[in-house]
């Protein structure tokens, strides 16, 4: 490999999944330079979003964390993370390789699972209003501010307790934005009197609306219609680089419909559940206008049509993968409308899914307080081997432990 030239390597380099790319970086202090460095991770991450190459499912339920081949579906792989320990995890955004992982609004990281680096967010407590004493629901938003090359986390936390509860638009909330450039938490003070819906009239469908969706620099939630509270549905959104929120317009027909929100090829989709008989893809173009993509029909194998989100095209865009009732994957063929169920190897439970690209987004070397505390567990392990290892050779030698 020393007669090669280091371009053609950084070509061939750039072809590969992140995994082999952090198994590399041990062969030479050149690949281990080169492999580590910004300009690399950066092209590496560019080459990947534009060819489609290495896609993966990441799949998540209550006791599953799993990332999936998207092409070959038999090749499973667990996703063991530190935060595992700690609690159940929830996983509230995939970005560009990473993934958002909480078990309480104070022990939050960005972990990313090709390369296993976490970096542990610095713990940030809840301010509760005065008359607050608990929390209650607690949304969550992660994303790439490509304006100003940062990874950002939004917390927004609904806050119980006292006279608070009695407000008649809502109660009291906090909103803090994370940002990994800055490594510190920021307070959010001006928001849109409507985000005060997000905290009274809470989501009742499913726990997923409690993550922001990021399309175009932005996260967005959708606020549903409630019959007797509610007539219209809202979206807002949080832009990313200027960190305020604002209302999203949309099609005024689906104002009254049961809509959720979702991303294909980076645009911000909406779908529309018509009497969970079959749903429309709307998607949103260039300029803020809509236009209607597909309409899916309930297929003959699902008893309920509840929920249903489109997750990427297919290379000749000639179908496109759905997730349907947090339950299955299905390949819909665009031209003949017939479903190919995803079977994925020894799952059987419900999970939600992702789709996630390798990368080397946070280098190889990870959080240094992570790594000096894997190097201190490390090093009390070898202790312990050692230790073992010469009581072993004592008893081998006829002695007896005296206790």
């Amino acid at each position: 490999m020393a007669n090669i030239p280091m371009d053609i390597i950084t070509d061939l380099f750039l072809r590969l999944p992140a995994s082999t790319l952090v198994r590399f970086r041990v062969l030479s202090k050149p690949l281990f330079s080169l492999i580590d460095s910004p300009d690399f991770i950066s092209s590496h991450l560019n080459h990947t979003l534009q060819t489609g190459d290495h896609l993966m499912i990441l799949l998540r339920g209550p006791r599953l964390l799993c990332t999936v081949n998207l092409h070959s579906p038999d090749k499973v792989s667990d996703v063991e993370h530190p935060l595992k320990s700690g609690g159940l995890t929830e996983v509230f955004g995939s970005c560009n390789g990473l993934i958002g992982l909480s078990n309480s609004p104070t022990d939050i990281a960005i972990f990313n699972p090709s390369t296993r680096q976490i970096h542990r967010l610095p713990a940030e407590i809840v301010d509760f209003p005065e008359g607050s004493t608990t929390r209650g629901y607690v949304f969550y938003g992660f994303g790439y501010d490509s304006a100003n090359d940062d990874y950002k986390i939004v917390r927004m936390v609904q806050c119980k307790g006292g006279r608070a509860d009695e407000l008649v638009f809502g109660f009291p909330y906090e909103i803090k934005v994370f940002s990994l450039k800055r490594n510190s938490w920021k307070r959010i003070k001006r928001v849109l009197p409507a985000i005060q819906l997000l905290f009274y009239f809470y989501y009742h469908l499913l726990y997923r609306r409690g993550y922001g969706v990021l399309a175009s620099n932005s996260l967005h939630w959708v606020l549903p219609r409630r019959p007797g509270l509610i007539g219209f549905n809202t979206i807002i959104r949080f832009d990313l680089a200027s960190e305020e929120f604002e209302i999203l317009d949309f099609p005024e027909v689906l104002a009254h419909e049961n809509i959720d929100i979702g991303v294909l090829d980076g645009c911000l989709c909406l779908m529309c559940n018509h009497e969970f008989a079959y749903v429309d893809v709307w998607v949103m173009n260039v300029g803020e206008s809509w236009s209607k993509l597909f309409r899916v029909t309930k297929p003959k194998s699902v008893d309920s049509f509840d929920f249903m989100r489109p997750l990427i095209w297919s290379k000749d865009r000639g179908k496109v993968l759905l997730e349907i009732n947090n339950a299955k994957l299905v390949w819909f063929d665009l031209g003949s409308k017939r479903f190919r169920t995803v079977r994925i190897k020894d799952c059987d439970s419900s999970y939600s899914a992702e789709l996630l690209v390798s990368s080397l987004v946070l280098g190889c070397r990870g959080d240094p307080d992570e790594v000096k505390r894997r190097e201190e567990r490390r090093a009390r392990e070898d202790k312990m081997m050692q230790q073992s290892s010469k009581r072993d050779d004592f008893l081998s030698k006829g002695f007896k432990l005296v206790l």
